[in-house]
């Protein structure tokens, strides 16, 4: 009897081994999709007084690039908004399993020079997608999930690509079926000094190298 039992039990463990080998050795295969941001979506807003706002939307000749943060001489506000469309050709499909996502983005300037700048980015769903002061606000457009950008930025950036993981908010954004793949980005919350980084967002020649990019992995 006790032989029976043991040889149940051998032939269970001998499939369930199968199993994990058959597993590891034909992985899923993944599939990786590069979305530049929409230009003609992408912008910021600024807060100039209570009840104030001034809202730029549209990449174009004389506007390249948005802005994120409190500006340290003027004390306003700007939150910045990008959009990635994630349908279509060279999206991600709709029924896709994120493995990971990552957002790459140029800085061109901070103020103050010597600053570091805590920097967040929240996921978001302006629908449609003209940008409305009342995105600028977290309590009227709240945030779907967000993440924090670690290190802080600083003026060792500028000039550079910043890398971000934004596969928390990827998953969320798949999740929840959205079309696009919406952020906007602020300084972080709390106690922190005034800091304003400039984010490239350029029309020209060089927009595949310098503009924002979003990069999945899905399987």
């Amino acid at each position: 009897m006790k032989r029976a039992i043991f040889a149940a039990m051998m032939v269970w463990l001998v499939i369930a081994m199968t199993g994990c080998g058959d597993g590891h050795s034909n992985p899923p295969q993944t599939f990786v999709s590069q979305i530049l941001s929409d230009p003609a979506f992408d912008g910021d807003i600024e807060q100039t007084s209570l009840n104030s706002f001034t809202i730029t939307q549209g990449m174009s000749s004389t506007v390249q690039s948005v802005f994120a943060g409190i500006d340290p001489v003027a004390l306003t506000e700007f939150r910045a908004f990008l959009d990635f469309p994630l349908r279509g050709t060279g999206g991600v499909p709709t029924n896709a399993i994120v493995d990971s996502a990552f957002l790459d983005i140029v800085i061109n300037s901070i103020q103050p020079a010597n600053g570091v700048i805590p920097i967040r980015i929240e996921l978001v769903s302006f629908q449609p997608p003209t940008l409305l002061s009342t995105d600028f606000d977290r309590t009227l457009q709240p945030p779907l999930a967000f993440i924090t950008v670690v290190p802080p930025i600083s003026q060792t950036d500028v000039g550079r690509h910043v890398s971000v993981d934004v596969t928390p908010l990827m998953v969320e954004a798949q999740r929840l079926g959205l079309t696009d793949f919406q952020v906007r980005i602020l300084e972080d919350l709390g106690p922190v000094s005034p800091g304003l980084i400039e984010i490239s967002d350029t029309t020209g020649a060089n927009r595949g190298v310098l503009a924002p990019l979003l990069q999945v992995t899905y399987f």
